[in-house]
């Protein structure tokens, strides 16, 4: 009774700190609750028995993602962007696609229940620690998706060292 109240907290907090994230209007204010759920979600993970993944998540998200974010702030005119009401009239269309996603969300949920349990089991892990049994399937099972993911985040890095000396030009 006591876990599932904890991961009911925590659940519900998840989800309430992700919608402050994208609902303020201050930008910084929205990276001070993004800090707070980096934190809740390794909370989670913890909570989960996922030690590894827990301290992973503190270390980059919470640490150098929020880092970065707040980079990208300072560049930033805050006064300006809250004054000006740029997505007044987006409502619809991200409606739209926030319906389009929950169903694949839901479609995607279903499809999950109904896998087949996967090649370790609880025994397992624990004789092989978390840490070299996430190694080992990210490492075999999935290291041409792992490599695809490094490419696109290096691709997005260079793109945004590209724009940013072009902003600086003129």
């Amino acid at each position: 009774m006591l876990q599932q109240l904890f991961f009911a907290y925590f659940a519900v907090t998840i989800i309430v700190f992700s919608i402050l994230v994208i609902t303020r209007r201050n930008p910084v204010h929205s990276v001070l609750w993004m800090l707070l759920l980096f934190f809740h979600i390794a909370s989670l993970y913890l909570f989960l028995n996922a030690e590894f993944i827990a301290a992973i998540q503190i270390i980059v998200y919470a640490g150098a993602i929020l880092v970065l974010y707040l980079f990208a702030i300072l560049f930033l005119n805050i006064k300006e962007e809250v004054k000006v009401n740029r997505f007044v009239g987006a409502w619809p269309t991200g409606f739209t696609f926030g319906i389009a996603l929950f169903i694949v969300f839901i479609l995607s949920l279903r499809s999950f229940i109904a896998a087949p349990p996967g090649n370790y089991s609880i025994e397992l892990i624990k004789a092989e620690t978390h840490t070299k049994a996430l190694a080992k399937v990210l490492y075999t099972d999935f290291l041409f998706p792992f490599e695809v993911a490094s490419v696109i985040l290096l691709v997005a890095i260079v793109g945004t060292i590209v724009l940013a000396k072009r902003r600086l030009k003129s």
